[in-house]
């Protein structure tokens, strides 16, 4: 497995492109659905599936373009999130209008190469993945619940901070060299987050 990730939208998601035996799969296409699409195709890949680690406007705004290029895409959220995809309040117009649900949306399974870690606080079904890079590197893609010296926020509409903090207690369980990918801002490790993140305190 090869990851690449790039930041897209005015939100600047940390968008990542895991190729995987032949298929990309997209963690959190918020925005630029060209820009991930060139990755793809400079991967020499065809699109396996999107993989949300929760389902706010700015991680998904670019799946319908996405759809668009491969029908029948599979779409996999957490089923207490799936419902947050197509609510009213999950808009930001003009660049993040409501998204339609998407055709093949796949909830309570996900593909067998990640390791989905549930980690819901910043909304309901907040998941982070855990993969093996082929250079050996365990990585974390850890959303919205845990940044670089912070933690996702918790004051939208189905958000908890004591759901959240029970959710951090199990990313700290993690090796202290697993490298974090989250959904904003710089890469971080686990060890480092522990040392100075007051939340991890």
């Amino acid at each position: 497995m090869t990851i690449e990730t790039t930041q897209v939208g005015s939100f600047e998601v940390n968008c990542s492109v895991l190729a995987v035996d032949g298929k990309a799969w997209i963690i959190d296409p918020g925005a630029d659905p060209e820009r991930i699409l060139s990755i793809v195709r400079a991967a020499g890949c065809v699109l396996g599936g999107v993989l949300l680690t929760h389902a706010h406007f700015d991680h998904i705004g670019a799946i319908p373009a996405l759809e668009r290029a491969s029908p029948g895409l599979p779409v996999f959220v957490h089923e207490r999130d799936a419902p947050v995809m197509t609510h009213a309040f999950n808009q930001f117009p003009p660049e993040y209008p409501a998204i339609p649900r998407p055709a093949s949306l796949v909830t309570g399974e996900w593909p067998g190469f990640i390791e989905a870690i549930e980690t819901p606080g910043h909304t309901p079904g907040g998941v982070c993945f855990k993969v093996r890079a082929d250079d050996g590197t365990n990585v974390l893609f850890s959303g919205d619940t845990l940044f670089a010296g912070s933690v996702g926020r918790t004051d939208f509409p189905g958000g908890s901070r004591r759901v959240l903090m029970e959710s951090l207690r199990k990313l700290v369980a993690l090796p202290d060299e697993t490298l974090v990918i989250p959904g904003h801002g710089p890469r971080t490790t686990i060890g480092r987050e522990k040392k100075s993140n007051p939340y991890l305190a």
